[in-house]
């Protein structure tokens, strides 16, 4: 028998938020540092950039993972909207992991809701070190955030 969630473990989900109107943006961090969900990625973990981009066989709707993460976290079934165009593929020790992403659909910041799920929205620039395959990320999300 697989644990729950187990069939994510070469996938992983960034969750942001961005005010419409003062473009305020937003990056959900669990309270074990990660900005990946449903878990960290692996240490000796690395961005491949987009020319090293390997080829998957059979690919994960984001979908499917947004849904896993909404019943995971107990979230609003319309919190979370997936971020077209957004996938980066992570090299690591077990091999590719692809990470997208998902806007947290909502007029102000979730505060309250994320830090009842021992979660919190921070800034870009209060995310400074971590790890930098995360880092890596945070810097691609926030450039396709900013050209939306």
């Amino acid at each position: 028998m697989t644990e729950p969630g187990s069939e994510f473990n070469d996938c992983r989900l960034l969750l942001y938020y961005k005010g419409d109107i003062s473009a305020l943006t937003l990056f959900a961090q669990h309270q074990n540092g990660s900005v990946c969900f449903p878990e960290p990625l692996p240490a000796l973990s690395s961005a491949l950039e987009e020319d090293e981009a390997v080829a998957q066989k059979v690919a994960l709707h984001p979908a499917m993972l947004i849904n896993a993460i909404n019943n995971l976290l107990e979230l609003p079934a319309d919190l979370l909207q997936a971020e077209p165009g957004f996938k980066a593929q992570i090299d690591t020790p077990g091999g590719i992991i692809t990470v997208y992403m998902a806007r947290l659909a909502r007029l102000d910041p979730p505060h309250a809701l994320m830090q009842a799920k021992d979660c919190s929205l921070k800034t870009l620039a209060s995310l400074r070190g971590r790890p930098p395959a995360e880092m890596e990320l945070l810097r691609r999300a926030y450039v396709k955030v900013m050209e939306t």
